[in-house]
């Protein structure tokens, strides 16, 4: 991988702590670990300190039992899973089939890949955690209940373009005792938008706001869940706002309880493309005036007595009445929750004429209140005094205040300062996206696409206080560095990068002052909740250090987020867009096959083509599927092995796999292997054509030689009869491996899946390996593959030559460091 990176912008936050802040201890050395678990009642079992480092020289077991002798265990694990990777010779979880460590081994995981859902055969299962010295991660959290059907679609990542997310069993009532996790990874430069089309979850109806949701629930996360900012928890029957995310990452959490199960529910997604320009003006309304922010997103201190002046009537130019506290007073707020973090640029304000009484009411100044999680708030100043705005001087003009320094925020409070014969308030918001500024993409520590083990400092106080809680919002503690640090002495806040041609981590060069040639000073924070936005010159790096240079009575402590964008590309491809054409059989391609493997095992290659012009190439049915994959090609179809009626007009589409939607298939799975990949391959990027015409599902899944398999990408819901290209990351492996490609139609009785074109290729870019397209593009003459693996070409095009994977680094010894995926940025 290209260990280059971008950085243009920088959000850091120096934490203004009391002493008194810092006397907590880790308490992860003397937390339980191991021993006898009842699984009567469904419960979770972590690492010590997870989801902070867990500590070294572990060596943990647990023993869980279910009550009946019948029954069988179901473990779940977080997709927040982080342990030492070597091959988990050092650092590893293991589950047994039984109650010792020596019963059947259902697997040993290690890595940053959580492992898919693992059911025991018998009534016991017995869990060992153990760790070494050194190279500390996040650990495990799992949880474990007595199995139950139903809930193997539970765990789904989703990198299409488009697709539908249900609840298990959608739409008849959803099973109990769930834990799932559905991810949406985007490409960069990519808003997603999620809107929900049914909602029915079981709630208590005394309960007055979503957040005390207590028998089920979704939650909805801007990343990983439980790592990134949590934008709303639902349940009940209201139907959630629309969600719109660019952080490159949308997550769902959906918890069950063993009661009351509804019908759940069905939100569909769309990924679109930003377009981003160099004088992007930052004074998009946010949508009080439109309804994008709903009633839910807006509340108040409190509203007046007759229920006509709720928080919902705030809206400016709303033409019934406005928002009017119970009394008129300077404590009194109203509060709008924009969902995710935001640069505020103004605000524009009316006052209102009573609808009953034909009096006027408006504020006459007010000051702004703000917080990043709805808890922490801090006062708006201009200098050192809290800034006064001055408001509306009738009930009907509107008048806009500029913020001076624009501001990052996502709870917003308006409090009302002076008025004219009492508050009333109408109102807008005004600003921008972070992301909608030029090479301005968060680079993954807010979302927790960085992983624990790139986030690095010379020293930290303790577990709660380590580099790894440094995520921007996300957390609430931050790094702090461990008392009379020698990094505390030596001049800091600057930001420092590594030169694109270093890929050691040892050679580094300060940010320079172009105004004094001397190492730049960058202004830190005057709030320890309040991110402040910092600037410089575009630049190249993969590393990079944060030096404290002065900081607050309390001491140092520090969140952060980074901003930056890809290299440009060595050659301009164009984007295909959706076609139902296809080449012929004539035009097929020249690029590399697999033949019939001499074999078991592939070598490792950098490009792993199959277009089915010569056969499976190596690929076979699974022989224990209830049906298989048909062969269609341009003169005839073949079906190997089992014999189905599965029939399909001939044409000239060449050569391609399909299973087609019948009663005699309905409900049955076509599952193709790979030939088997050789240990310590990859990561690979794979990607294939496919058709998916009404509601089949489409999954690619990994399966080592224990023979389980880890969900790696699926699809469900028409996609249209046009070829896309659908693409995943496979893992690299310890072990050999498969990957298996499955299709079913579980409730329809037409459609098709039509699968083309797998390859597997070293040499692709994995942050291009998540961004899907269509197929072919209407110009395409020539079904041509690039040699080298990383896109289908036209004649027009020319390939890009890829990246390598640099060498593990190893841990810096500097003060607070970051190691960044290989990114590019325009030049």
């Amino acid at each position: 991988m290209d260990p280059t990176h971008a950085l243009t912008h920088t959000l850091l936050l120096l934490a203004c702590c009391c002493c008194c802040c810092f006397t907590a201890r880790a308490e992860a050395e003397g937390e339980k670990c191991g021993g006898q678990v009842d699984a009567t009642e469904a419960g979770y079992i972590t690492s010590p300190g997870y989801p902070l480092e867990y500590p070294p020289h572990q060596n943990c077991e647990w023993v869980i039992t279910a009550p009946e002798p019948s029954q069988r265990i179901s473990l779940n694990f977080n997709p927040h899973f982080e342990l030492e990777r070597l091959d988990c010779r050092y650092d590893f979880i293991e589950i047994r089939d039984g109650n010792s460590d020596s019963a059947e081994l259902l697997g040993r995981h290690c890595s940053n890949i959580a492992p898919s859902a693992i059911i025991s055969t018998g009534p016991v299962v017995h869990i060992k955690f153990v760790s070494d010295y050194a190279h500390q991660g996040a650990g495990f959290s799992l949880r474990y209940e007595i199995h139950k059907t139903g809930s193997e679609h539970c765990f789904r990542n989703f990198t299409a373009p488009t697709g539908v997310i249900e609840s298990p069993d959608f739409p008849d009532k959803y099973p109990h005792n769930l834990e799932c996790s559905y991810i949406i990874i985007t490409p960069p430069q990519t808003e997603v938008t999620l809107t929900f089309k049914t909602f029915d979850l079981e709630n208590d109806p005394l309960l007055m706001t979503e957040a005390e949701c207590k028998y089920d629930w979704l939650e909805v996360w801007d990343g990983l869940p439980q790592v990134s900012p949590l934008i709303g928890r639902y349940c009940g029957m209201k139907i959630p706002p629309e969600i719109v995310s660019s952080t490159g990452l949308l997550s769902l959490s959906f918890h069950t309880d063993m009661a009351v199960a509804k019908d759940g529910f069905s939100a569909r997604y769309n990924m679109t493309r930003k377009d981003v320009t160099e004088s992007f003006p930052c004074n998009s309304a946010f949508g009080m005036e439109s309804g994008k922010i709903s009633d839910e997103q807006l509340s108040a201190s409190s509203s007046f007595y007759d229920g006509r002046w709720p928080p919902r009537m705030a809206r400016l130019n709303n033409e019934d009445n406005a928002w009017t506290p119970a009394e008129d007073s300077n404590k009194e707020y109203i509060q709008v929750d924009l969902h995710f973090l935001k640069v505020l640029t103004g605000i524009a304000t009316q006052g209102a004429i009573s609808k009953e009484t034909q009096k006027s009411y408006y504020v006459t100044t007010f000051k702004l209140e703000l917080s990043t999680n709805g808890e922490d708030w801090m006062m708006y100043r201009h200098g050192k005094n809290h800034k006064i705005f001055h408001a509306n001087t009738d009930p009907s003009e509107v008048v806009l205040n500029r913020i001076p320094q624009p501001t990052l925020a996502r709870f917003i409070r308006i409090r009302p300062q002076t008025w004219k014969n009492g508050i009333a308030l109408r109102f807008e918001l005004y600003g921008c996206q972070i992301t909608d500024a030029p090479c301005s993409e968060l680079q993954g520590l807010l979302s927790g696409q960085l992983p624990d083990s790139q986030i690095t400092a010379s020293s930290f106080r303790d577990l709660h206080w380590a580099p790894s809680t440094a995520r921007l919002v996300a957390s609430r503690s931050g790094w702090f560095p461990a008392p009379r640090s020698r990094w505390q002495e030596r001049s800091g806040s600057k930001w420092t990068w590594e030169r694109p041609r270093k890929v050691n981590g040892r050679d580094w060069n300060f940010v320079m002052d172009s105004k004094t040639s001397t190492p730049k000073i960058f202004e830190g924070n005057v709030h320890f909740d309040m991110p402040e936005l910092r600037r410089f010159e575009e630049t190249v790096a993969r590393f990079v250090r944060i030096y404290p240079e002065r900081w607050s009575p309390g001491g140092i402590g520090m969140r952060i987020e980074v901003l930056g964008c890809s290299l440009p590309e060595t050659s301009t491809v164009t984007m295909p867009t959706s076609t139902d054409t296809r080449p012929s059989a004539a035009e097929s391609s020249t690029a590399q096959k697999l033949s019939s493997p001499t074999s078991s095992t592939s070598p490792p290659s950098s490009v792993v083509l199959c277009d089915f012009e010569q056969g499976l190439c190596g690929w076979t049915h699974d022989p224990n599927a209830d049906i298989i994959w048909a062969l269609h090609t341009s003169s005839r179809i073949t079906a190997q092995g089992q014999s189905q009626e599965l029939s399909l007009s001939s044409n000239s589409l060449g050569n391609y796999l399909y299973i087609e939607a019948s009663p005699k298939t309905q409900g049955k799975k076509a599952r193709l292997f790979s030939p088997e990949v050789g240990p310590d391959t990859g990561p690979l990027c794979l990607k294939f054509s496919y058709q998916l015409e009404d509601e089949g599902t489409l999954r690619v899944l990994l399966r080592n030689p224990l023979r389980e398999e880890t969900l790696l990408w699926a699809l469900h819901g028409s996609q249209g009869s046009i070829w896309k290209e659908g693409r995943t990351i496979v893992p690299r492996s310890p072990k050999e491996f498969q990957v298996v490609i499955e299709g079913i139609f579980e409730k329809t009785t037409t459609g098709h899946i039509w699968i083309d074109n797998i390859h597997m290729s070293s040499s692709t870019p994995l942050e291009e390996c998540t961004q899907p397209f269509a197929a072919f593009p209407p110009d395409l003459t020539v079904k041509k593959m690039d040699p080298r693996g990383n896109r289908l070409l036209n004649s027009r095009e020319h390939g890009d030559t890829g990246v390598s994977f640099p060498e593990n680094v190893e841990a810096s010894t500097e003060p607070w460091s970051l190691d960044l995926p290989a990114r590019r940025i325009p030049g």
